[in-house]
Order: C-alpha cells, then structure tokens, then sequence
C-alpha cells in the first residue's frame, strides 16, 4: 500500500521548492497530487503543473459528482478562494507513493478518506524573520504585488499552524528550513524509511 506524503508549512517556508525538489529525486518516485483552486494563478505557475485553475462552476461540478476529497475555503482580500483536492484519478495507493502540498485541514482530510497509516505528515518550519524577507521578495517580484494578502497570510499562518494545532494533530516531528540541503536530506531518509 502507498503512502501520500502531506508536506505543510506556513507561507514562505519553501513548501514549494522542497515539493520540486522531492518529486524530482528519482530515488523516491513520488507522484504529485495537484490541488485544484479558483485564485487566480500567479505569474511562475503553471495549469495542470501548481494546481488545475478553474472556476467555481466546475468546483460546484465536481461536488455534484461526489469527487471532492476535501475542500477549504478563504476568504481573501480579493474575495473568496477555494482550493480543493479531487477524486480524478490521480491517486491509486496501490502502484504509487504520492507527494502534495497541503494544511492541518488536508492533512485530516486525507487520513479520513484514505486511513491514517497512508497519510505522513511533513511539516517544513522556517522562522518569522526568514519567512517574511522570502515573502516581500516573492511577491516584489509579480506584475502587480498583493502585499495586503501576503500579509493576511502571514498573520493567518500564525494561528493556522501553531505548535498547540500541531500537537493536537499529533504532528511532533519538523524539519527545519534554514538550510535547504540539510532540510532536504532529513526528509528523503525519512520517505525512504516510510516507503521500504
């Protein structure tokens, strides 16, 4: 039986980048799980690649047909933002091990719908000072900045994955980011002792 590997953080940990660089080490083979959302794609994403972009006719859709895993919803500086995961086809538990990019929401979600044991935790931990220097420079970086969301997001973070929320998930065990190979090694041993 597979596992699905649930890396989470707060925004600007380096989800993203360690996401890259774990579904490209062909010692894991570890197949993405893309999320679906109705936000707006930023410039350096990618349809079908960082998340299905789509509207909320077909998210409505989908949760007509019986095919939402788990759905969260955020109400934005921009107005309401969905994000979802979908029963698409992307996941059989029984040919592969699965990497996705999610919250303490998804992470229950998903160990509801698939069982505990096939759910594992990766929660990637960068402090404050670090995640909001990446942040300004990410978002300096977008034809047109939304300081006003990133800063809801870092605020929203805080609470959303606090040690107390952390603990209550029985997720006891963190990978420090402030160095991204370090950070990247201890992971893949830990995958590794997962999956063999």
């Amino acid at each position: 039986m597979g596992k699905i590997f649930c890396l989470m953080g707060k925004s600007s940990s380096g989800k993203d980048t360690i996401f890259k660089l774990l579904k490209a080490d062909k010692d894991l083979s570890l197949k993405p799980i893309i999320p679906y959302t109705t936000r707006p794609k930023r410039e350096n994403e990618g349809h079908g690649t960082d998340y299905f972009f789509i509207d909320q006719g077909v998210l409505e859709a989908y949760n007509r047909q019986g095919k939402i895993i788990e759905q969260r919803e955020y109400q934005t500086v921009n107005g309401k933002w969905y994000y979802a995961t979908v029963n698409d086809g992307q996941i059989d538990l029984a040919r592969a091990n699965y990497l996705l990019i999610g919250t303490l929401s998804v992470y229950n979600s998903l160990q509801v719908y698939f069982g505990s044991n096939c759910v594992v935790p990766l929660y990637i931990d960068v402090d404050d000072a670090t995640r909001l220097e990446r942040a300004m420079n990410r978002e300096k970086q977008q034809q047109q900045p939304n300081y006003n969301e990133m800063c809801r997001r870092f605020l929203a973070d805080s609470s959303d994955f606090s040690t107390e929320r952390l603990l209550q998930n029985s997720i006891t065990k963190w990978y420090n980011n402030n160095n991204l190979t370090e950070c990247i090694n201890k992971i893949k041993t830990d995958i590794l002792t997962e999956i063999n």
